[in-house]
């Protein structure tokens, strides 16, 4: 990383050139940042499945969260992701690049459900509920 002379004699960094770059990881390909699409997308996929999965016994709107949440707490510690996010080729580490283990899913997807430290990034494109639980979503 280039560093320059800023205001005041301090010494700055220059803003990395791509997602990821801070942390080491790839600009592109596997084990890059996932992005906003693949993202999305997965966001969807999974909450579409809480939502009928909930119609499907007649349930209200907080057992859609119920629901999602619960898809959240099996599949990000089993498969390191959700069905959304493995199937748009994402999963979910630590920062280090080890196992998510059980109690980060409960802080990320609580975080999740909340929605604004979701809707909240750094330049890394990581949500404020990766950052609060140390993981990352990377392309699988």
């Amino acid at each position: 990383m280039l560093r320059r002379a800023g205001y005041a004699g301090r010494v700055t960094q220059s803003p990395p050139s791509y997602p990821g770059e801070r942390l080491g990881l790839p600009r592109e390909g596997t084990g890059s940042v996932g992005r906003l699409g693949r993202r999305v997308g997965a966001l969807f996929l999974d909450y579409g499945a809480a939502y009928l999965i909930s119609g499907f016994f007649g349930w209200d709107a907080l057992a859609i969260l119920v629901i999602f949440a619960a898809i959240q707490l099996v599949f990000i510690p089993t498969l390191q992701g959700s069905p959304g996010h493995r199937i748009f080729g994402l999963r979910i580490v630590r920062a280090d690049g080890a196992w998510v283990g059980l109690w980060r899913p409960i802080i990320r997807t609580l975080l999740l459900i909340v929605v604004i430290p979701a809707v909240i990034w750094d330049v890394d494109q990581r949500g404020l509920h990766d950052k609060a639980a140390g993981t990352i979503l990377l392309r699988a």
